[in-house]
């Protein structure tokens, strides 16, 4: 991240901000939306716009009046931030995201389809192990998460 607070896009994660954006064509810059969240969350997590839409659908069709809707509406659209990604790749983060993540200098990417996190590093590294020895815990050794996934051809 450099001093105005611009940090660089891994080139694969701005093919998917690309094709995620209906509105982007060649030579354009993508939108997206930086969810910063409450004081819980200690990562930025980034989306696609089309993984936005798809959220707002997912709102719309949720019972108006409940917490857990109102909650979300929090979330998505108080709590975060629409930007786009300039020509370079980059991606400006205002200053009191970097501040709400304690991000200073370097910035860790993590992947998850249609959107990713942003991380200090070694926010996202302890947070990493605590997760992994609270799973220890209860899994038996030699586990595989991928023993989760449907069989080929069943859906989600």
């Amino acid at each position: 991240m450099d001093a105005k607070g611009r940090v660089s896009i891994p080139a694969s994660f701005r093919r998917v901000i690309e094709a995620g954006d209906p509105d982007w064509q060649t030579g354009s810059r993508p939108n997206i939306l930086i969810v910063y969240g409450g004081p819980e969350r200690k990562y930025l997590e980034v989306f696609t716009m089309e993984a936005v839409y798809e959220i707002d659908d997912q709102i719309d069709a949720m019972q108006r009046g409940t917490t857990e809707r109102a909650e979300i509406e929090e979330l998505m659209y108080a709590q975060s931030h629409q930007t786009d990604i300039d020509g370079d790749g980059r991606l400006v983060l205002p200053q009191k995201l970097r501040e709400k993540i304690g991000l200073k200098g370097e910035a860790y990417f993590a992947s998850a389809g249609t959107s990713f996190k942003i991380w200090d590093p070694e926010t996202y590294a302890d947070e990493q192990a605590a997760i992994a020895a609270a799973r220890a815990e209860t899994r038996p050794e030699g586990y595989d998460p991928l023993i989760h996934l449907p069989p080929k051809g069943a859906g989600a």
